[in-house]
């Protein structure tokens, strides 16, 4: 029996050979051939060569009518040319680097050609040939994304073969009633219009239908696993108030607004009886980490354990440093368990949190090793969640009996996006800063105003202040005209000398070189502090005010953002000098929005319209998903309504019982491991 979720080697020509090829762009099934989209289409309707605009891109259909030319000149270069009738008109059609195509120009052969015209002379510049006209040839100008070891035309012979043989076992998944509301095509045709359309209207049809269909199945998992975690038992901390209370009166300053906002709906949760899980954003030096504290505390009153994962050793340090001096003179007894402790220092603290002396351990991925067993774990918190993989989140999660769960993430998403990409969570946003922080001053310097932002350096540090020097790379470059690190460590150490150490750090040290590194610039031995972006991410020292960004051209909006946040910790004036001559509009973009704000969901905001969803929304930046069709920027009112669909949908009275819902039933159950806190 067919299904689409046979392996690809049913189909005919597909050997273990071809099948490791296509799998290289993930495909492996039927199924993923299929949807395997198109990312843009040539357009194949012939041109009007006399309304034509010069250096246009064009596709013309016509007889060949003279031999082809072939002409060499220099190391596989050559041209190939010919003349095409297009009507009552003649033209020359030339081909560069292509000499395979000569044997497929025959006299009297109608072939189309696609290519660039020059009006003046009356000629194409021809980058693609098809053997025929296209409504004979069966490609309609499909184009994939594709690879050294699968081309262009094996992939969309595959596809047509897979569609062909495979399209009666095709289901439609979206419901009549969201077909019907929508206009939307049903499943078998969406898919044939995406691949082979019958005409621009109908494969823009089939991209709109498949981007509700991606973004509504999308959200039906998350939804269906928000409503899983409300339905299952979790832990009901009952916290005792007064003893909060009292500790957030004598942790030195007034909470902002946004701070009590968000302490009051976490609060909330830890009392309800279902597990929490609330993703906390909150822009660099808003104060996250004091209200996680205040989360922390809750729990432990209520006589359970805590845990707090952050991606680095360096950062596990300083959380652990920092929650030590807020919780001094509390029941509350830290452990920290990174990967770096000796075997029986180990293994002390493993028994200490396993026996729930330790109430609160902080540490690396190493909270969530196999040998590491809790007392009572209440809540389980992420810092930087975006680094942790789902499995190792998942991990953390099975440490306790279902505990509450806060992801903290720094990286700034603009608020509607988050509350619809991250479906299965509760979204609480911190969008103030703490009272008294001053708005770091940013600069944008050109390279040839070096001089100058380095004498401003010099009478910050005379003032007795220190700094951080950005380098985008570690070691000299042949292929980028860019400063590095371990340069320009040597060269302002000489121009700084003997006034001022410098320190120089970069992802090769060993964990104990960066660890010496950084104390000697906390302690105040160095002053001036070079590297790459290991201190992007969990550096704090408040007497740092000066960040200087070299090539920051070189760096997305969002990271630039992230390493401008590693100054302005305290009371003090900071800046952040940015040396660039960026050569596209992008770039200049870029510079421009850092000198113009410091709010990090602005800057969000302008990289998402600069950059689009590619890295920003890829799994390494933000944690936001990748899909296939669907760009969640442009098309974000689409992905809103279909967040709203799904949620409706799921709460409809026995919604699984309805026929039409029947195929999304399926779709959950055969999806539902996959997805799971995905």
């Amino acid at each position: 029996m067919q299904s689409l979720q046979d392996p690809v080697t049913k189909l005919k020509g597909v050997g273990a050979k071809r099948a490791a090829d296509l799998a290289t762009l993930g495909i492996d099934t039927v199924a993923d051939l299929l949807t395997y989209y198109p990312t843009r289409y040539n357009d194949l309707t012939p041109a009007d060569i006399q309304a034509a605009k010069d250096k246009q891109k064009v596709t013309l259909v016509g007889k060949v009518v003279s031999e082809p030319l072939l002409t060499r000149f220099g190391y596989r270069r050559n041209r190939l040319s010919f003349r095409l009738q297009v009507g009552n008109n003649v033209v020359m059609v030339t081909f560069f680097n292509q000499p395979y195509l000569e044997k497929k120009l025959v006299i009297d052969k109608t072939v189309t050609v696609m290519g660039k015209w020059d009006a003046r002379r009356q000629q194409v510049t021809a980058n693609r040939l098809l053997d025929a006209a296209p409504q004979e040839s069966n490609d309609f100008g499909a184009v994939y994304s594709v690879n050294k070891h699968v081309k262009q035309a094996l992939l969309r012979s595959l596809i047509r073969q897979a569609y062909e043989e495979y399209r009666g076992v095709i289901p439609t998944l979206l419901p009549q009633t969201l077909r019907q509301r929508y206009r939307l095509l049903n499943r078998r045709t969406m898919i044939k219009e995406l691949h082979f359309p019958t005409d621009a209207a109908q494969a823009k049809a089939a991209r709109r239908t498949a981007t509700y269909e991606e973004f509504f199945l999308f959200q039906l998992r998350l939804q269906a696993i928000r409503q899983a975690q409300r339905q299952q038992d979790g832990l009901q901390i009952l916290y005792h108030n007064d003893e909060v209370k009292e500790f957030i009166s004598h942790i030195g300053f007034e909470l902002t607004n946004a701070q009590k906002r968000v302490v009051n709906e976490i609060c909330a949760d830890l009392r309800r009886p279902y597990q929490m899980n609330r993703l906390l954003q909150g822009d660099v030096g808003s104060g996250k980490t004091i209200v996680a504290a205040i989360a922390i505390y809750a729990t432990i009153t209520a006589g359970y354990q805590a845990a707090l994962m952050a991606p680095t050793e360096i950062l596990a340090a300083q959380h652990a440093e920092k929650l030590a001096k807020t919780f001094a003179g509390t029941h509350v007894h830290i452990g920290l368990l990174t990967g770096s402790l000796s075997a029986k220092q180990h293994r002390q603290l493993r028994d200490a949190i396993k026996r729930g002396d330790i109430n609160l351990v902080i540490g690396t991925h190493a909270l969530i090793q196999d040998d590491v067993e809790y007392a009572n774990l209440g809540l389980a918190i992420t810092d930087e969640q975006h680094r942790f993989g789902v499995n190792q989140r998942q991990r953390l999660r099975e440490k306790g009996d279902n505990p509450d769960i806060l992801a903290m993430t720094a990286t700034p998403i603009p608020r509607t996006l988050a509350i619809t990409a991250y479906g299965e969570m509760d979204v609480s946003i911190i969008d103030e800063l703490p009272a008294g922080r001053k708005p770091i001053q940013t600069k944008w310097f050109k390279v040839d105003q070096q001089n100058e932002a380095l004498h401003f350096l010099r009478d910050q540090l005379a003032a007795g202040a220190q700094a951080y020097v950005v380098s985008p790379l570690i070691e000299e470059s042949e292929a980028l005209d860019v400063q590095n690190a371990t340069d320009l460590y040597q060269q302002l150490a000489t121009y700084l000398a003997p006034d001022y150490q410098v320190g120089l750090l970069h992802g090769r040290m060993t964990g104990e070189e960066k660890d010496q590194v950084m104390h000697d610039f906390q302690d105040g031995k160095t002053q001036v502090l070079v590297s790459t972006t290991v201190i992007e991410v969990g550096v704090d020292n408040p007497n740092a005010t000066v960040m200087i960004i070299y090539n920051a051209d070189r760096f997305g909006l969002a990271q630039l953002h992230q390493l401008r946040g590693r100054v302005g910790r305290g009371d003090r004036q900071s800046y952040c000098l940015l040396l660039a001559d960026p050569k596209t509009d992008d770039g200049k973009a870029r510079m421009k929005t850092m000198v113009a704000t410091n709010d990090g969901f602005k800057v969000a905001q302008r990289d998402l319209e600069l950059r689009g969803s590619g890295d920003v929304l890829g799994r390494k930046q933000s944690g936001l998903p990748d899909f296939k069709v669907g760009d969640p920027v442009g098309d974000l009112k689409i992905l809103q309504i279909a967040r709203n669909d799904a949620e409706q949908l799921l709460k409809a009275p026995h919604w699984d019982t309805i026929d039409d819902n029947q195929p999304l039933v399926l779709y959950l159950q055969r999806h539902q491991l996959e997805t799971h806190f995905d």
